[in-house]
C-alpha cells in the first residue's frame, strides 16, 4: 500500500468506525411509509387524540454480483420494479472489485476510509474489515438498535469462512444480524456450506440444492416470520449469481439458445493505439475467445433467471402478507461486468462504465412510479439511505448522502456532480475467485472521477485517460494528450481532493464547481 500512499499523498488512517455505535441510534422523525397522525378527536368532545405510532419501513435489498446493466433486458420482474418505482441511472461504485464494494456499502465510506482496498490480506478482504470496525460500523448494528429484525443471507465478504469459530464454540455470527444464513464459496451455486444462525449446515448438488433458490426459500420464509408481529425488518439477500463460473439452474440450462453477447461499438476495439499501456498491449479477440464471450454471456442471462425470480417470489410474498405498501424493494449489483468492450475477455476493476455503472432500482411506499433520475449516485450512499429509512441519523464519518430524497420525488439542492472511483491492483491470488483479472494486462492502480459526461483517469505509473461522454460514449478516443492545461489540472486537483476526503468534507470535494 506504500506506493499508492506515497503517490496520491494517502496517510494511513486510523480506523473511524470505533465509538459510533451511540450515535447511530439517533432517531428521526422522517415519516417516511408511516400513517397519518390522529386528528383532535370527535367534534366538540374536547378530547385529544393520542398520535399515531410511527410505522417504520421494512427494507428488503437484493444484492447481485457482478450483474451488469446489459443483463437487466433479459429480467422481466426488474424491468417490472422499474414501472413500478424509481431507476437511478447513473449509480457508480467506488471500486469495481467485489469486497472493496461490499465494505463500502455496508459502512458508507470510500474505499481510501474503509481500508479494504482488494479482496485478501494485506490490502483487503473480509479480515481487514473486521479488523478496522467495519462489522461495528455496519447498518446492522445500527438497524437492530432502532428495532428491526435483521437478516444477511448469501455472500458476505470474500475470505469470511462459514466454519470459523473466531475463538466461539459455534460458527461466528457478526454483531447486528437477528438471521444468518452466509456462505463462503457459493459460486458454483452447489456443495456449499451455510452458516445458519451458527449452526454450520451442507448443501449438495441436488437441483433443490441450487443457491440462488435456497436463498430465494429462505428470504421467502423470513419475510413471513418477521411480518406476524408489526416489527420493522431489513433484509439483504445477496446473490452469487451472476458471478463466475456461470452456472444456471437446471430449468433454465437450455433457455436462450443463441443468444450472443452484445456488440456495443467498443467491442473488441479495433484501435487501441490511444489507450494506456496496459490496455494498448492486448491483442485484439479473436476465436476460440470470441466464442467463450458469447457462451459466458448466455450463461450470465441464464443464471438471472433465478434471481428474476427471486424477485418476483419476494413482490408476492409482501403482497400476500400485506405489507408491500410498508417496504422498500431495492434491487442493484456489487459492480458491473465487461465482455468484449476494449479487447478485454471477461472481468471488471477497470474505470469503463461497463464495470463501474451498475443497476439501482428501487420500489416502495411514496417512490415515484416509472422514474429514471440522472443523478450521480454512488454505493457510499447506501448505507446512510437505509439508516434514514429508518430513522436512525447516519455517523458523522459517512461519506456518502442518503438517497431518500429521490424516493420521495425530489432533486435535492447541492447534490454531488463528480463521482470518485479508486481502484488498487490486487497481487494475483489462487483463493481469489477474480484472479483473472489481477494478472498481466489488467489496469495499474488508479483513481478516477466521472461526472455526467465525462471520465478522467489517472493511473500509478503516471498514464492518464480522459474522455468526452457527450461526444464519445462508449470511451473510444483517449482526449488526455490534447487536453488544456487548465482543465487538466481543475480535475486533477479534484481527484486529488475527493482521495482525501472524509465524511462531511466528501460532499463538499465531490463539487465540481
Amino acid at each position: 500500500m506504500t506506493r499508492y500512499r506515497r503517490f496520491w499523498g494517502i496517510r494511513p488512517r486510523a480506523s473511524s468506525f470505533a465509538g459510533i455505535g451511540a450515535a447511530m441510534v439517533i432517531v428521526l422523525a422522517l415519516g417516511l411509509g408511516v400513517s397519518a397522525c390522529a386528528g383532535s378527536g370527535g367534534k366538540g368532545t374536547g378530547k385529544r387524540a393520542k398520535p399515531a405510532t410511527v410505522k417504520k419501513p421494512n427494507v428488503v435489498f437484493v444484492l447481485t454480483d457482478d450483474l451488469s446493466w446489459n443483463l437487466i433486458a433479459h429480467m422481466p420482474r426488474v424491468k417490472g420494479m422499474q414501472q413500478l418505482g424509481t431507476t437511478f441511472s447513473n449509480f457508480f461504485v467506488a471500486d469495481s472489485l467485489c469486497c472493496t464494494s461490499r465494505a463500502t456499502m455496508f459502512t458508507g465510506q470510500y474505499p481510501h476510509n474503509t481500508g479494504v482496498r482488494t479482496n485478501f490480506p494485506p490490502d483487503g478482504g473480509y479480515g481487514v474489515f473486521k479488523a478496522r470496525g467495519g462489522e461495528q460500523g455496519s447498518y446492522g448494528p445500527a438497524l437492530q438498535k432502532a428495532g428491526y429484525r435483521t437478516g444477511l443471507m448469501g455472500k458476505y465478504m470474500n475470505g469470511y469462512q462459514p466454519a470459523d469459530t473466531q475463538g466461539g464454540a459455534a460458527p461466528y455470527v457478526p454483531p447486528g444480524w437477528t438471521e444468518w444464513a452466509v456462505a463462503g464459496n457459493g459460486y458454483p451455486e452447489y456443495d456449499y456450506n451455510l452458516n445458519e444462525n451458527g449452526k454450520l449446515v451442507s448443501y449438495g448438488s441436488r437441483p433443490a440444492d441450487y443457491l440462488t433458490d435456497v436463498l430465494t426459500n429462505k428470504s421467502v420464509d423470513f419475510i413471513q416470520r418477521s411480518g406476524t408481529d408489526g416489527k420493522p425488518f431489513f433484509l439483504q439477500v445477496s446473490t452469487f449469481a451472476p458471478h463466475g463460473p456461470f452456472i444456471p439452474a437446471p430449468r433454465h440450462a437450455q433457455a436462450f439458445p443463441g443468444l450472443k453477447a452484445p456488440r456495443p461499438p467498443g467491442f473488441n476495439e479495433l484501435d487501441t493505439s490511444d489507450k494506456p499501456s496496459w490496455l494498448r498491449s492486448r491483442p485484439r479477440l479473436r476465436q476460440p475467445g470470441l466464442r467463450a464471450i458469447d457462451d459466458g454471456f448466455r450463461d450470465r442471462v441464464r443464471m438471472v433467471q433465478a434471481v428474476d425470480e427471486m424477485v418476483g417470489r419476494i413482490q408476492q410474498t409482501l403482497a400476500a402478507k400485506g405489507l408491500d405498501r410498508d417496504t422498500y424493494l431495492i434491487f442493484g449489483s456489487d459492480n458491473g461486468f465487461h465482455m468484449g468492450e476494449h479487447r478485454l475477455a471477461g472481468g471488471k476493476m477497470t474505470a469503463f462504465d461497463s464495470d463501474i455503472k451498475v443497476p439501482y432500482i428501487v420500489t416502495g411506499p411514496g417512490v415515484p412510479a416509472n422514474r429514471t433520475t440522472d443523478a450521480l449516485a454512488q454505493n457510499t450512499d447506501l448505507a446512510p439511505t437505509f439508516l434514514e429509512l429508518a430513522g436512525v441519523r447516519p455517523p458523522s464519518t459517512t461519506d456518502g448522502r442518503s438517497l431518500v430524497p429521490f424516493l420521495r420525488g425530489g432533486d435535492p439542492p447541492g447534490w454531488r456532480d463528480v463521482a470518485l472511483v479508486e481502484h488498487v491492483r490486487p497481487a494475483p491470488s489462487a483463493q481469489d475467485p477474480d484472479r483473472q483479472d489481477s494478472g498481466p494486462g489488467t489496469p495499474p492502480t488508479y483513481n478516477a472521477l466521472r461526472t455526467k459526461t465525462e471520465l478522467y483517469v489517472e493511473y500509478v505509473d503516471g498514464e492518464r485517460e480522459y474522455y468526452d461522454l457527450l461526444k464519445d460514449p462508449y470511451a473510444l478516443q483517449n482526449g488526455a494528450r490534447t487536453l488544456p492545461g487548465p482543465k487538466q489540472q481543475q480535475l486533477s486537483a479534484l481527484l486529488y481532493a475527493l482521495t482525501q476526503c472524509a465524511g462531511p468534507t466528501c460532499a463538499a470535494a465531490s463539487r465540481s464547481r
